[in-house]
């Protein structure tokens, strides 16, 4: 792993999981990892109830955008958490990739994204201990 790890987050669109994740880890990091996030197939813009329930816990990703997944992206990258990208990303020996089965908050309100939102912030957390933890 390199002294700042490299985490990419990437589903289809990039507009709702990935967005979230993100910045949750980024706001938990704190500048301690690197973040990134893409989708396979960008929508044109990030959805409204994601970022509606971001600010409700002090994140503004209002002027986020969805990206194009670039292999470059995932060679720079240490690890690499898809979420119902499916075979859309490219693979390199020696990065670590983890797929999380979540919800996509696609076309739902506030109070589902809420809840996605919580557990996506779990796992963000998990892996920022295990990133500090591997990185010591």
């Amino acid at each position: 792993m390199t002294t700042t790890p490299e985490v990419l987050f990437v589903c289809v669109h990039n507009q709702g999981r990935s967005q979230m994740a993100a910045a949750l880890l980024n706001h938990h990091a704190a500048g301690r990892v690197h973040v990134r996030s893409a989708g396979s197939a960008p929508a044109d813009s990030v959805n409204p109830a994601v970022v509606e329930v971001m600010a409700e816990v002090g994140l503004d990703i209002s002027q986020e955008f969805p990206k194009k997944l670039l292999t470059e992206d995932v060679a720079a990258s240490d690890v690499v958490i898809t979420m119902g990208c499916g075979d859309a990303c490219p693979i390199f020996p020696g990065k670590r990739y983890e797929d999380w089965a979540l919800t996509d908050p696609s076309g739902k309100g506030p109070d589902a994204v809420r809840a996605i939102r919580d557990e996506i912030d779990q796992r963000v957390q998990k892996l920022l201990e295990k990133l500090l933890t591997d990185a010591v």
